[in-house]
């Protein structure tokens, strides 16, 4: 004798059971694509806070604020952290002369540098509901996506790959895995005039700045003309004065 029945949660070949109607994902997150285009209505101002160590600059980051702020209207400010001392002076204006707008209502993003005895660097985006990001790959990845540029899964995945050879092999490869990526590098701008296809995408950025921070003496002939056309772009001005 049964304590009781229950219907069955799926429909039997009578048409019996109940027909549910199931999600497709575990669960949803909020567009962080539109999240900060959408920030001056709403009135919110989305912050982005970076710590990050004066002894080992995160150029890339530095050249994604400069994209930033081409599509938004960003709130830049730069800090030094109790933990270091002595900050080179070229450091407090590595995000350019500040803004004048008198309300932080008038910004859509806020993009907070503090430079601070830390490992490596870590990010928060709207402080109070988001874990830290950390790495300099993986902030980028992030500061990238909030211009909302899509792609396919092949492209995506070949951005992703050039993004981890910029970091883990062009910054802190040996000389025998420079020389490699200098001859990859080489290799896919013979085909392309940007090194995934005809755009500007975060591979470039990286490799970029990676490739500068790699202090290489000369260059194959395909990566220098692709160097002078990421010179050419307003984004890399910081970066290129942080250098000399």
């Amino acid at each position: 004798m049964e304590m009781y029945k229950l219907n069955p949660y799926h429909l039997d070949d009578d048409g019996g059971g109940v027909d549910l109607d199931l999600p497709t994902c575990m669960y949803k997150l909020p567009n962080v694509h539109r999240g900060a285009a959408d920030a001056q209505s709403s009135g919110v101002l989305r912050d982005i806070v970076i710590n990050a160590s004066p002894s080992e600059v995160p150029l890339s980051l530095l050249a994604l604020h400069g994209l930033l702020c081409e599509q938004y209207k960003v709130l830049s400010s730069v800090h030094v952290h109790s933990s270091v001392q002595n900050v080179p002076s070229k450091l407090w204006n590595c995000l350019g002369e500040g803004n004048h707008c008198r309300s932080r209502r008038e910004y859509q993003l806020g993009f907070t540098l503090v430079w601070k005895d830390v490992h490596k660097p870590q990010m928060k985006f709207s402080i109070q509901n988001m874990c830290s990001i950390e790495g300099e790959g993986n902030i980028a990845r992030f500061l990238f996506a909030l211009l909302g540029r899509g792609y396919d899964a092949v492209t995506s995945t070949q951005i992703d790959n050039w993004v981890d050879v910029a970091i883990f092999q062009m910054r802190k490869g040996s000389n025998k895995e420079k020389a490699a990526v200098l001859r990859s590098l080489n290799s896919a701008l013979g085909k392309n005039p940007w090194v995934v296809g005809v755009d500007l995408t975060l591979a470039d950025v990286v490799l970029y700045c990676a490739l500068r921070q790699a202090e290489i003496a000369s260059f194959p002939a395909n990566v220098q003309r692709w160097v002078k056309s990421c010179e050419n772009l307003a984004c890399f001005n910081l970066a290129l004065k942080l250098l000399k």
